[in-house]
């Protein structure tokens, strides 16, 4: 069986599929002791890669190379790779679908932004004329074999929401996105529009979105969730925190042994797991 279609059988099981935002590989190694579903946010990966916000820098190479380590080091987590608008070109967008397929990717996010392109929980969002994007999602499905594809939309205005959140549920897309979504009653209201097509909903602090419980989403008729900066912004916080506190406490590192202080030792051994030759790949897509 392939990642795509382990994920997707997930993604058809009973309950809200939750996907964890990673950053980097240290981000990746803390959340496979909890979660067994990754999600590369591209918010994070421009954050982390780049130093930059999430408006368009994301250079496709480096996504790729990024989501090759994560296969080596995770082959039993599900990868669900950002890949924005598909880097603008359509033959990109097939390239690197086909690419990321190889390698292991379980499924890609691919969104009706047009450049200069935003968060989807950021205002002045721009889309694509419907029939634009539809083509470059027609080509995307038609490169995949058995990955698997988000189609999703950052439409704003009301009536346009629905209508292309109907329009990308018609396609052979295997789950639709409305990213920004601003209440419980925007979520039903496109539950019933597409159908019985499988919904995403993007979780983001700070953001646009209710915060909700995976049994609310899963009451709401939500199949996954997608976390995008949990560890982001956790780490900010710890790392301000410790750098806070190292400063007060005059360049004195705190005691490592027997504190809950994380050092050396602990450090070695959550990377350990991730050398690739404790890995089976055949025996991860059969787990």
């Amino acid at each position: 069986m392939t990642y795509g279609n382990v994920l997707r059988q997930e993604i058809g099981a009973s309950g809200t599929t939750p996907l964890i935002g990673i950053y980097d590989m240290y981000s990746a190694s803390i959340a496979a002791q909890h979660y067994n579903g990754f999600f590369v946010s591209g918010f994070g990966f421009a954050a982390s890669y780049y130093g930059l916000p999430d408006i368009g820098f994301i250079a496709w190479p480096d996504m790729v190379a990024f989501v090759e380590r994560l296969r080596g080091a995770f082959p039993r987590q599900h990868l669900l790779v950002d890949i924005d608008d598909g880097y603008v070109d359509p033959e990109v967008a097939c390239h690197v679908v086909q690419r990321l397929e190889r390698i292991g990717a379980s499924g890609v996010i691919l969104e009706d932004q047009k450049r200069p392109r935003r968060c989807g929980h950021a205002d002045g969002k721009q889309v694509l004329p419907l029939e634009e994007y539809l083509e470059k999602l027609e080509l995307v499905l038609a490169s995949r074999t058995d990955m698997v594809v988000v189609a999703r939309t950052d439409a704003t205005e009301e009536a346009d929401i629905l209508r292309r959140a109907e329009a990308l549920a018609e396609t052979d897309a295997d789950v639709v996105l409305v990213d920004g979504v601003r209440s419980v009653d925007w979520i039903k209201r496109i539950r019933r529009v597409i159908g019985d097509k499988p919904l995403l909903f993007n979780q983001i602090a700070g953001g646009k979105s209710p915060r909700l419980s995976l049994s609310e989403l899963t009451e709401l008729g939500v199949d996954v969730a997608i976390y995008s900066t949990p560890c982001l912004f956790a780490a900010h916080r710890a790392v301000d925190t410790a750098l806070a506190e190292l400063q007060f406490a005059d360049g004195r590192l705190p005691a490592a042994d027997d504190t809950g202080e994380i050092g050396v030792r602990e450090s070695t051994q959550l990377l350990e797991r991730n050398i690739s030759r404790h890995h089976d790949a055949q025996e991860a897509l059969s787990a």
